[in-house]
């Protein structure tokens, strides 16, 4: 297979073409020209040194370099392969909380950073860390979803987790044992791999603690360590929605917000793992180095890349034909004249 990176380039092969015209039209236009000094045959014995036959190859010459420059602009590739690659790293489940309350701000002030972007903010430079390693995505309310299965394609987990938005979730809650479990199940078979689920959420509203609680224990119990990220700030907050406050239906009243460190941070300490606070300016060292303690294995990973790059061939292509027009004069080659490549037999 046959493709360019840049195919839009390829239009100015229709320069070609016009250039040829133009040096046809410009010939005819010479000829035209010479005639009204003379016959042509009488005024070509005037110029004995001036091929007929070179002008037509020096634009040739200069058409295919001008062709083969912007099929190397073009970046044409030879198509594309599956390329294996054994590599020392981890597996990183991330679990984002898209609840309604990580749309309230993440610290004390109710018109600060948002929850979401502030995690979104750290997490991005933590998978900018990874080097190895795999990651996946999951995002958790009231159910939990996978938004990308464990893999080595950063650029897709970063696009996927900046697309999470609290207010496409209709679901809503804060189900982190659907999440654990989704997570857990997420991880390959290999036993000699470390694993981590990096739990992103302000820990409030849990429909179900116990069942949390188990989750991780159950995690522990798969080899799995896992690590809290607490945003927001334990003093209540309001949630922004559409301009104004959240309202509660029940009481009229605005909903308000608030980190629960304490059930955070008991979830780290059950899952073998760390809590770290988002606000903390320490925050994405302390995770980095956590992941960093767990033990790498090798793992084999598919990825689909590019043959190798063809303009090269296009260029060298291009510069012989440069150099050829550089070195080829518009006068003939005198010494070939002396040259009979046919001789009349004589008796």
């Amino acid at each position: 297979m046959f493709s360019f990176a840049y195919p839009g380039f390829l239009l100015l092969l229709l320069l070609v073409p016009l250039v040829g015209l133009l040096y046809v039209w410009a010939r005819y236009a010479r000829r035209v020209k010479l005639k009204r000094f003379g016959r042509p045959e009488v005024i070509a014995s005037l110029m004995p040194d001036v091929s007929p036959f070179k002008p037509p190859l020096k634009i040739s010459l200069q058409l295919v370099a001008l062709a083969c420059l912007i099929l190397a602009f073009a970046r044409p590739w030879g198509g594309v392969k599956d390329e294996k690659t054994i590599k020392q790293g981890i597996e990183v489940v991330i679990a984002v909380d898209a609840s309604n309350s990580m749309k309230a701000s993440a610290t004390d002030a109710p018109d600060g950073p948002e929850r979401m972007r502030t995690a979104k903010i750290i997490l991005e430079k933590l998978i900018n860390r990874l080097d190895n390693d795999r990651v996946g995505l999951i995002v958790y309310a009231g159910q939990a979803y996978t938004l990308i299965p464990v893999t080595n394609d950063y650029v897709s987990a970063k696009m996927f987790l900046n697309s999470i938005d609290p207010s496409q979730i209709a679901e809503q809650g804060t189900n982190i044992a659907s999440a654990l479990d989704m997570a857990v199940n997420s991880f390959s078979d290999n036993k000699n791999l470390g694993k981590a689920v990096i739990l992103i959420t302000d820990a409030e509203e849990l429909e179900d603690q116990e069942g949390v609680m188990n989750s991780v224990k159950d995690a522990v119990k798969k080899g799995v360590q896992v690590d809290v990220l607490g945003v927001g700030s334990s003093t209540p907050v309001t949630i922004p929605d559409n301009g104004s406050v959240m309202i509660d239906d029940q009481t009229g009243e605005p909903v308000r917000t608030a980190l629960n460190d304490r059930l955070a941070a008991e979830i780290a300490r059950e899952g073998k793992g760390i809590y770290v606070n988002a606000s903390s300016s320490d925050a994405l060292n302390e995770l980095d180095s956590r992941l960093s303690t767990l033990k790498k294995a090798a793992m084999e990973s598919s990825v689909y890349s590019q043959h190798d790059e063809l303009f090269a061939i296009f260029l060298w292509i291009a510069l012989a034909c440069v150099i050829a027009d550089i070195f080829l004069l518009d006068r003939k080659i005198t010494w070939l004249d002396k040259i009979t490549f046919f001789k009349k037999e004589t008796k």
